[in-house]
């Protein structure tokens, strides 16, 4: 794998995931892609290719196929992220409603660009197509979290909780 691991393979917690899973659906095992792909992404904390692949070859599948239904949800990772993984929506009523300027305020704030990772491994910022929360526009993900009407104070306000949070945890300085 990359970086320079073995090959992948799923621990005890995730195989029985797996097989919990794979038991829901007795006749099309395709059907059971985004939640394996769940479990795998839960258990590497990225979906690098021999992952997928591997999923695909658990689930018999082509990995093309895998790869697109990974690819087509903001949620699965292609490479490693930060702890918190923060995505601005840049799609049309987002984008209306100031999500460049957020975007911006961001990267500047955390001293990274789109795409970066803070050098502590905390933050990722990412952008993606669309949220699906166009009535809570400009919306912001923080890992699994959906924040909408994001301006730039509550922006900094979220930011801020995170950070405190970390260093109640003795995980930031």
């Amino acid at each position: 794998m990359a970086g320079g691991m073995t090959t992948p393979a799923f621990n005890e917690v995730s195989e029985k995931d797996f097989q919990e899973t794979i038991a829901r659906y007795p006749v099309d095992r395709a059907s059971a892609t985004l939640p394996v792909l769940w479990i795998a992404q839960r258990q590497f904390g990225w979906l690098p290719a021999e992952v997928l692949e591997y999923v695909a070859s658990r689930l018999g599948l082509p990995v093309a196929r895998v790869t697109g239904v990974a690819s087509f949800y903001t949620m699965f990772k292609f490479k490693p992220t930060g702890r918190y993984h923060i995505q601005i929506c840049r799609n049309l009523s987002c984008a209306m409603f100031g999500a460049e300027r957020i975007t911006e305020r961001i990267c500047k704030k955390l001293g990274v660009k789109i795409g970066g990772t803070t050098k502590d491994n905390l933050f990722t910022v990412d952008q993606v197509e669309c949220l699906a929360a166009c009535g809570i526009a400009p919306a912001v993900q923080v890992n699994e979290d959906f924040h909408g009407t994001m301006k730039g104070e509550k922006l900094d306000q979220l930011l801020e909780v995170i950070v405190e949070e970390e260093k109640k945890k003795g995980t930031r300085p």
